[in-house]
């Protein structure tokens, strides 16, 4: 079975767990009837501290789009598992999920869900993107009780902007969604943009955690490969995680910094 997912982690849960708290999206369309096992795949990003060195944007925005990359390759996982069981329905969803990922991830014993409201592996730490396949075919769950957070308020007394409260996350203020934003910054926001020196994204609140200072390399070649961690204005952004939002936003966070 782990040739089958490419070396990455992977974990069943139960979909009776989630199947009363979906989230409302056009995606909800696609889950297979009778729905009985949710397998969570983690796509780990991490390239490496020399790497991130000259990044000026968040560690998750550096190689090539994150959709791109994990939607390939649980396409591919997704087809292999399909021709192994063909009596069964699987469908793959990455990101836009009706899924509760973190939850899922959870549940299927492959981690915690920090203090920093991220989802937190044992090997690879928060660095890492979540992928689900929904399938009506049974696995015995993998969920196992997991202590990985500390707790130690690190992420909670390094967030720049008090968005982490102990309990959860105040999207609204957070820098990483601030950032984001089109129009024009009030000068705070471009005070702080300009002391991280990030022009998309933060990661203060991961860099500071106790469990991301020694994780594993990621094993897929593909976010390696494309990593570009300096973006100027002549950097074509077509292909990166900060597209979507138009090129005059990161033109401006650059202006900034």
């Amino acid at each position: 079975m782990d040739k089958i997912f490419e070396g990455l982690p992977y974990g069943f849960s139960d979909f009776s767990l989630v199947k009363d708290s979906l989230i409302p999206c056009a995606a909800v369309k696609r889950l297979p009837e009778n729905a009985r096992t949710v397998i969570s795949v983690l796509f780990p990003y991490y390239l490496g501290e020399e790497v991130y060195e000259k990044a000026n944007v968040s560690r998750y925005a550096v190689s090539e789009d994150y959709h791109i990359i994990t939607g390939e390759i649980i396409k591919r996982i997704t087809e292999r598992l399909k021709a192994l069981y063909p009596e069964n329905k699987f469908e793959a969803f990455i990101d836009n999920s009706p899924l509760p990922e973190v939850r899922c991830a959870v549940s299927a014993g492959l981690g915690v869900m920090g203090l920093n409201n991220l989802f937190m592996n044992r090997e690879y730490g928060s660095w890492v993107f979540l992928g689900e396949i929904v399938t009506d075919r049974f696995f015995p769950p993998t969920g196992e009780k997991i202590t990985l957070c500390a707790e130690c308020n690190k992420c909670i007394e390094a967030c720049p902007v008090n968005a982490l409260t102990g309990t959860g996350l105040i999207k609204e203020k957070c820098l990483s969604f601030l950032s984001q934003k089109k129009g024009e910054l009030d000068e705070n926001t471009k005070r702080l943009i300009f002391e991280t020196g990030c022009a998309w994204g933060c990661d203060i609140c991961q860099k500071v955690c106790p469990y991301n200072g020694k994780v594993k390399i990621t094993p897929i070649k593909e976010f390696i490969d494309s990593a570009c961690p300096e973006v100027t204005k002549e950097t074509d952004i077509e292909n990166r995680a900060f597209s979507w939002r138009g090129k005059a936003v990161i033109d401006r966070n650059l202006d900034i910094i």
